[in-house]
């Protein structure tokens, strides 16, 4: 048994494998054959029956492109060749179209073909005054077929959509991985444009430093040395999602109660640098704190490589259900005309600073300081 069912399943791949119309032509033949067959052994076999087998058959040849056509012809030459008495008990042609009909047609050319099917068959039976017994077998081979056809049709539509679900989740899993590669490119700029602008701005001052202020110049390089370690301990955690399947095991990333010692390394590269809040404090989303940290941190970055700046201010205020903060520099202003505030920014920092706001629900703002000098960046954020 085990050796058929092999033998079975290799047949069913083999089939599978083979042209459509190849399969079609087959069961056309097949069918032909058998009604000429039936009416020779009846000794019927007139001159006309070969003719209307071919016709009978023949359409089936299209039966997947045109179902309910090839449905209604096939009906029809079965009625005529029932009703001249050379038709078998068993109509193969009709039974295939009607397969095809219930796998492949829509609802209302299925409905209409079931009350031309039964109307058909009860012509086929009543015209050559046929035994009523036969109507009932007639019509279960009938309804076999159909169900058959349903089946397949159920079966397609099943694999379609599982085809569509995966296809979904691919989407979805690319989209996040785009994301979450995003998510990682923003947070790698903003840790490595920030430290490195410390490092460079605190080491090119070193030299000069050395010389004049040895005090001084100790204290900068312990500020580089800081701002590096800073710098790795974060790249740690955010090339930590890579290593890790479950993003819970990474240690957190930087908060609001991290942007004293991010005000202060800024303070240690020779900018002047002061941090202020307005109103009571209270608990914000991770996510939210992160964004301002992230925020607070390019703006810096930018002052500290960009503005020229000798002065740079940053102020939380805490109004309602929004953290509002601004970051104001004395520099050399935004890119654009000195009059005209720069609603989209410029560079990779102001974009991504962008994205960082929008994704938490807030908004932003940047352009010319207090009286056009220098550069400020507003941003709203709400933490509930």
């Amino acid at each position: 048994m085990a050796r058929l069912n092999e033998y079975g399943e290799r047949l069913a791949a083999w089939a599978r494998g083979l042209p459509p119309v190849a399969v079609d032509a087959v069961i056309a033949a097949a069918c032909a054959l058998y009604v000429i067959f039936n009416a020779g052994v009846a000794d019927k076999l007139y001159w006309w029956v070969p003719l209307a087998a071919s016709v009978n058959a023949l359409p089936l040849l299209w039966r997947r492109q045109y179902p309910f056509a090839v449905t209604a012809v096939t009906g029809l030459s079965t009625t005529v060749l029932a009703s001249a008495d050379v038709l078998a008990d068993v109509p193969a042609s009709q039974l295939v179209a009607t397969y095809t009909l219930a796998a492949l047609s829509p609802p209302l050319k299925r409905l209409i073909a079931v009350v031309a099917t039964i109307a058909g068959i009860t012509v086929s039976i009543v015209i050559p005054d046929d035994e009523a017994l036969n109507l009932g077998m007639i019509g279960i081979m009938f309804v076999v077929a159909y169900a058959l056809g349903t089946a397949a049709r159920a079966r397609r539509d099943r694999i379609a959509m599982l085809e569509e679900r995966a296809l979904r989740l691919t989407q979805e899993q690319e989209t996040a991985a785009t994301r979450e590669r995003e998510r990682i490119a923003r947070e790698m700029h903003d840790i490595l444009a920030h430290s490195m602008g410390l490092v460079v701005v605190q080491a090119e001052a070193g030299p000069v430093a050395v010389r004049h202020d040895p005090d001084r110049a100790e204290q900068m390089f312990d500020a580089i040395s800081g701002t590096a370690r800073d710098a790795l301990a974060q790249l740690r955690r955010v090339l930590g999602v890579l290593r890790t399947a479950d993003g819970d095991d990474r240690a957190p990333q930087p908060g609001l109660d991290a942007l004293p010692g991010l005000v202060q390394r800024v303070n240690d590269a020779g900018l002047a640098a002061t941090l202020t809040e307005d109103g009571a404090p209270r608990p914000v989303p991770a996510d939210v704190a992160t964004t301002a940290y992230r925020i607070v941190q390019e703006s810096l970055t930018n002052t500290v490589k960009h503005a020229a700046a000798g002065r740079v201010d940053v102020r939380l205020s805490w109004t309602g259900d929004h953290l509002r903060i601004e970051v104001a520099d004395d520099g050399s202003g935004p890119p654009s005309a000195p009059h005209t505030p720069s609603g989209h920014g410029s560079g990779h920092g102001l974009i991504g600073m962008r994205e960082r706001v929008a994704a938490a629900g807030g908004t932003l703002d940047t352009g010319p300081g207090a009286g056009g000098v220098g550069f400020r960046v507003t941003a709203s954020l709400r933490f509930d």
